[in-house]
């Protein structure tokens, strides 16, 4: 029986929304964990975000309302962070690494939309999975939800200039802006626990080196995960991915 492009979407959304149920919950994850960060950090990261999701809000207000079919593009790539980003594997400290899965939607929409699609997935992990914390939602939303989609989507924009192949673009864009949310978790760690001898910078080296071992092959993973999923979602959504002008892009 062939399916129809929203019946071949529906069927795709279901297998990643049912992969989900496979995801162990742990309290360990890379997140900031729950009132690991002072009260003053929290505040400031928090406030830190306000503009960014403002204007995630009204950016994807406006995508929605411009463009009723790009609703597809924006579960897919919800569901996406949500269930690789739930993806853990032990690092060296006892705590956990994972993927973002933001750079799909950074890619697809840009920098404001893909804030929004984080911070709900933050939220329901913070909730449910006992996956950072709500007191470290600020941070964990700059570093995941900010800073990794806005280097991803600058990578991204900056391969279209130099005429990378599309997929090509994709890897990159998504494996670094990966590896980039690393190294702002890894600075926001050592300013919130600067090290006695070195202060923040020494204390930053350290959390990086920490994590670089698992987040490294993580981020190529992630990479080729990110390409995989715009190759299906070319099959089953190329109308959609022509209205938001990416297919377009060389």
């Amino acid at each position: 029986m062939k399916l129809n492009r929203i019946e071949r979407a529906t069927l795709y959304l279901s297998i990643v929304i049912a992969a989900f149920y496979f995801v162990p919950a742990t309290a360990n994850a890379m997140h900031i964990m729950e009132g690991y960060l002072p009260l003053g950090h929290c505040v400031v990261w928090g406030a830190v975000c306000i503009p960014f999701l403002a204007m995630g809000v009204i950016r994807l207000r406006r995508t929605v309302n411009e463009n009723r079919r790009s609703l597809i593009l924006l579960a897919m790539s919800g569901a996406f962070i949500f269930v690789i980003s739930s993806l853990k594997i032990p690092s060296m400290t006892g705590s956990c690494s994972h993927m973002t899965g933001t750079g799909l939607a950074a890619i697809l929409f840009g920098v404001a939309q893909a804030s929004i699609l984080s911070i709900i997935v933050l939220i329901f992990q913070a909730i449910l999975l006992a996956h950072g914390g709500l007191t470290s939602l600020g941070a964990n939303t700059f570093s995941m939800a900010i800073a990794g989609p806005i280097f991803t989507w600058l990578l991204f924009r900056a391969g279209k200039k130099l005429k990378l192949s599309r997929m090509a673009n994709v890897f990159i864009a998504s494996s670094l802006g990966d590896l980039f949310t690393y190294c702002v978790t890894s600075i926001q760690l050592a300013l919130a626990y600067p090290s006695e001898t070195g202060g923040a910078a020494a204390s930053a080296v350290k959390f990086l080196s920490v994590f670089a071992p698992t987040q490294a092959p993580l981020a190529v993973v992630e990479g080729l995960l990110t390409v995989l999923i715009l190759m299906g979602m070319e099959n089953f959504a190329a109308r959609e991915l022509s209205d938001i002008s990416f297919l377009e892009a060389k």
